[in-house]
């Protein structure tokens, strides 16, 4: 298959790209602004290094859908940072959805038509249910990147029905650990590489909000080992392929872990002592965020090989690395 990976040199698409350039048959090739990805990762796949979103953008997608011959697209390329969606929505409706424009406007010219798309569990918002969260469950996002990633599903929906787009939307919920000591997530951006960076400063975790109705009182989240992610892309092109009737799928374990737990994790692993301080919950923070993962599981036979101690110690690992 030749493939187009769009933010392949970020901390998904990087281990996305190893995981596709270890298949035989695959030519992959990246289109990355390397705003926050690392060429490195990437040694051997061609990378064109420019952003979605500028006015020239289709020009030059169109000459490397002719020039490779490019029959799939994953893509990946957005803003992802929620506190600056909200300061900034326009400049992530700009890059996220303009981005996303230009992606559907070349492909259709270049007559390429499937499409896997890298969405999130946050279109859910704050979702009013109890139990694992599906599909089907009310998708109401609750800041502008959920509402970026939301409304490009909707853009993949109308594509299909225009001109005969194939697409799977993934539903990522809290990506963690590394597939590799040098595909490691170095932004400290999510709870573990934030409290990695802690540790390394001395300095105390801080546990936003202990009074959330779960057993230990801090927020629980569905953590997913981004190989496990990596493979459910594979999965995901041989469902395109194979005409596969369902558009979107939650990537999840099922099972979910607090901030505590995480954070005991983080202590076994390290062997690190260390007292994290509390502080009061960060508004627009759910109790419970945890997958339902029955569809990808009947429909792609996916399912997670890796548990909380295994993303930690791999994320620990690509750290001291």
């Amino acid at each position: 298959m030749n493939i187009l990976v769009t933010g392949g040199c970020g901390y998904i698409g990087a281990t996305v790209v190893r995981a596709l350039n270890q298949q035989k048959g695959n030519k992959v090739v990246i289109v990355d602004d390397l705003s926050f990805g690392k060429q490195s990762r990437v040694e051997g796949t061609q990378v064109y290094q420019f952003d979605l979103a500028r006015p020239d953008a289709r020009r030059e997608l169109n000459k490397i859908f002719y020039e490779h011959e490019i029959r799939f697209v994953i893509h990946f390329a957005a803003r992802k940072q929620v506190g600056e969606s909200v300061k900034s929505p326009e400049f992530y409706y700009q890059q996220n959805i303009g981005g996303f424009v230009n992606l559907l406007e070349a492909m259709k010219s270049s007559q390429v038509n499937q499409l896997v798309f890298s969405s999130s569990a946050a279109v859910y918002g704050m979702p009013e249910v109890t139990g694992l969260i599906t599909e089907s469950t009310p998708k109401k996002p609750i800041n502008p990147y959920g509402e970026t990633k939301l409304i490009t599903e909707w853009m993949c929906k109308d594509a299909e029905t225009a001109w005969g787009l194939k697409y799977v939307a993934l539903r990522y919920f809290n990506a963690a650990g590394a597939a590799a000591n040098d595909l490691g997530d170095d932004y400290a951006l999510n709870l573990i590489p934030i409290v990695f960076k802690k540790l390394q400063e001395n300095l105390r975790p801080i546990v936003f909000g202990h009074d959330y109705n779960t057993p230990d009182g801090t927020c629980v989240r569905d953590y997913i080992h981004v190989t496990d992610l990596a493979d459910a892309h594979i999965k995901a092109l041989k469902y395109l392929a194979f005409n596969g009737e369902h558009h979107a799928f939650n990537v999840g374990t099922g099972k979910g872990s607090s901030v505590m737990e995480v954070l005991h994790a983080i202590h076994d692993v390290t062997q690190i002592d260390f007292d994290p301080r509390l502080a009061a919950r960060r508004p627009g923070d759910p109790d419970i965020l945890v997958a339902s993962n029955d569809l990808i599981r009947q429909e792609m036979d996916w399912q997670p090989k890796y548990d909380l101690r295994d993303i930690v110690q791999s994320a620990w690992d690509a750290r001291a690395h």
